[in-house]
């Protein structure tokens, strides 16, 4: 991939893995696909989500609510989420399996306790930038290939905030993972194609020289 391209990994941490707070069905089966891709990138760039232990998405905050309940916030309508990538503990960290070793960036999202942050580019009151979007223009970057996890919420919000930003943006379907809850990934799919978000497999990165 040339030097307008990069690789954008969305969270690929224990949180969301078999057995982490917030498991993803299969979560774990993305990091060889993300090892096989990676180094055809020069530029590499990873989310971490790393939300204080009483964050508000965290139905463990809420009194007599239930995880994946929804409540209403300032923001607007919010998911009550299970506790997980808590700063600082095993379930926020990157998979070590990661061989990304010439990432150049992690943005880290969710650290503010009363806004959640599905994006990497705009957190959840859709006011408050992480900067990303800055960083990647200031680098001469226009195209982004993101996978991780999960599919219909972080790898979704991310791909439609940097279309929004004026991005070339296509998601790797097979180096990702869905939660899938009340037909979210169906939704997140037709959201991204409806915004101009292509959808690949990996196979695709080995039969070009740029996307």
């Amino acid at each position: 991939m040339n030097d307008a391209t990069a690789l954008l990994i969305v969270d690929v941490q224990y949180g969301f893995m078999p057995g982490g707070g917030l498991p993803v069905a299969g979560g774990d089966a993305v990091v060889p696909v993300i090892n096989r891709i990676a180094p055809r990138f020069a530029n590499v760039v990873l989310t971490q989500d790393w939300h204080p232990r009483d964050h508000v998405s965290f139905a463990a905050r809420h009194p007599a609510r239930q995880p994946f309940e929804t409540i209403a916030l300032p923001y607007g309508e919010q998911v009550l989420w299970p506790t997980h990538c808590v700063q600082g503990t095993r379930d926020a960290a990157l998979h070590d399996g990661l061989q990304v070793d010439h990432a150049q960036l992690i943005i880290r999202k969710g650290f503010r306790r009363d806004i959640d942050s599905y994006s990497a580019f705009v957190e959840a009151d859709r006011r408050t930038t992480t900067g990303l979007a800055a960083w990647l223009h200031a680098r001469g970057i226009t195209r982004l290939w993101l996978c991780g996890l999960a599919t219909d919420f972080c790898v979704a919000w991310s791909a439609l905030d940097a279309r929004a930003a004026g991005f070339e943006v296509t998601v790797i379907e097979d180096a990702c993972r869905a939660i899938d809850r009340d037909g979210s990934l169906a939704r997140a799919w037709a959201d991204m194609a409806a915004a101009g978000v292509r959808r690949v497999f990996s196979e695709r990165v080995f039969e070009q020289n740029r996307p």
